[in-house]
């Protein structure tokens, strides 16, 4: 049995445990420094639990000792020393992290790998899952010329002037919405401003706003370096969001206030569990000397699992790492070293058991959008 260690006991990290545990083929040990998280979890799913803090190279050592694979759903900036106590004890690690910074260090890490050890950062939604469609349909092509990333979690029933309820990570989502964004733009490799780039698309007749937030690419701007002519990723929100965070973060200078914008988020904007993701990705390029586009969109619902209701945005982040959890176990991906998203076959992901909720009774899939 595949031996799992958990890092992070919340929203994400429940998902996480209740997936993996149901299947009756992994381990699952939980660790948190939280301890009304770990017994929140351990109520409800059959799961070892460990009360540690996480910036303790020690007890990190400790508890993931003797485990196969470490996940954590812990926010960022605890990553970097996770994958190096990983190294040091021989166990494969896998990650959600969004930040540029972070995943640079894991893969600088990762090249002591030993054998049969993965690193794998960014193995969520976006960066993640639309990290592994957007280089799927890239193949289609005999020259690339556009890949458009767009991804949301958004509230079911949008309410307020900011149209959104807080879903998941508000350490992540403010990184996202301030620090810079990667792109590739006539060809060359540069860095633009978040929360800059608005446009207005419509998906199942309900219009929505994109704009560019950091780190969804992924390691994509590497892979397609001087294959295309313009790659970006940009956020997917309701009309209005941006220009309230654009007044939030760049007006009030919220941006060089971090820990106070966060306590204004979570003091300010409830947590909803009724969500729904958007992803939309749309290549442009060159087959059989025509120009032709090729979209992929879907809307992923909130649904019950176990008789618990589960958010959209923590089934298709929990549901992306398990997949590629179950997809190293079983020997569908490189077995040593740094392992990027876009080695992920696509049509492997979708027909795992945890990748299928991008491709379920409780999905929608278009097979056409109107771009604006």
């Amino acid at each position: 049995m595949h031996r799992i260690l958990l890092l992070g006991a919340g929203k994400i990290g429940r998902m996480i445990a209740r997936l993996l545990v149901d299947t009756g083929d992994y381990e699952v040990a939980v660790a948190d420094a939280d301890t009304a998280a770990l017994e929140r979890i351990a109520e409800r799913i059959e799961v070892t639990t460990h009360q540690i803090d996480a910036s303790n190279r020690q007890q990190l050592a400790k508890v993931m000792d003797g485990h196969d694979s470490v996940l954590s759903a812990l926010s960022f900036y605890f990553n970097p020393l996770v994958a190096e106590v990983a190294l040091e004890t021989g166990t494969s690690y896998f990650d959600l992290t969004e930040d540029v910074e972070t995943t640079r260090r894991v893969r600088a890490i990762s090249k002591q790998a030993k054998a049969g050890q993965v690193f794998m950062p960014q193995c969520g939604l976006a960066p993640g899952f639309i990290s592994i469609v957007a280089n799927h349909l890239t193949k289609a092509f005999d020259e690339v010329d556009t890949v458009r990333m767009r991804v949301g979690a958004l509230p079911q029933f949008p309410t307020g002037a900011l149209k959104y309820n807080l879903t998941w990570s508000t350490d992540g989502l403010i990184n996202e919405y301030c620090n810079p964004c990667e792109a590739i733009n006539n060809g060359k490799r540069i860095e633009v401003l978040p929360l800059e780039g608005l446009e207005h698309f419509s998906l199942d007749g309900v219009r929505y706003e994109a704009f560019n937030t950091s780190g969804g690419l992924g390691t994509l701007c590497e892979t397609l370096d001087g294959k295309v002519r313009e790659l970006n990723y940009k956020t997917v929100r309701y009309l209005g969001h941006q220009e309230t965070m654009l007044l939030l973060v760049n007006e009030l200078r919220l941006h060089d206030r971090r820990e106070l914008l966060k306590d204004i988020l979570e003091y300010s904007v409830p947590i909803t569990f009724q969500d729904v993701v958007v992803t939309f990705c749309t290549v442009t390029g060159k087959r059989n000397g025509q120009l032709v586009q090729i979209s992929d969109a879907r809307k992923i619902y909130h649904y019950s699992i176990a008789d618990e209701n589960w958010s959209a945005i923590q089934i298709t982040t929990a549901g992306g790492i398990c997949a590629v959890v179950d997809m190293h176990a079983a020997g569908e991906l490189p077995s040593q070293g740094f392992v990027l998203q876009e080695q992920v076959d696509f049509e492997k992901f979708l027909a795992n058991r945890f990748g299928k909720c991008y491709d379920s009774e409780k999905s929608t899939k278009f097979s056409s959008v109107s771009n604006e």
